[in-house]
């Protein structure tokens, strides 16, 4: 008889479990930060049930990965579409590009 695959939503909540000393040792916002990144992996759980792979934290990555993609696309579209209309240029050629100085990703800290 083969073995039994585990949903993989309950791979991702023992791969939860498991982190959950990290989780603690974060701050309050980290940890909020932290949640929120499971919730992201939680999006794709099909995806990740269909390829079984063997070390699901890869397919947990990669699912949060993939919705940070989604999301940096969205803004960067709206920064375009901003930048568009406050300049009046039409030109899809042109693609405006966002650089964070290390002083602004330190001083949130």
């Amino acid at each position: 008889m083969g073995r039994t695959v585990l949903p993989f939503s309950q791979v991702l909540e023992r791969e939860y479990e498991e982190w959950k000393k990290f989780r603690r040792a974060l701050r309050k916002e980290d940890q909020e930060a932290f949640d929120r990144l499971f919730d992201r992996a939680r999006l794709h759980v099909q995806a990740a049930a269909y390829t079984s792979h063997p070390w699901p934290l890869e397919s947990i990555l990669l699912s949060i990965c993939l919705e940070h993609e989604k999301l940096l696309t969205e803004i960067m579209e709206k920064l375009e579409d901003g930048n568009k209309d406050a300049t009046g240029d039409k030109n899809e050629g042109e693609k405006s590009e966002i650089r964070i100085s290390k002083s602004e990703t330190n001083s949130k800290s």
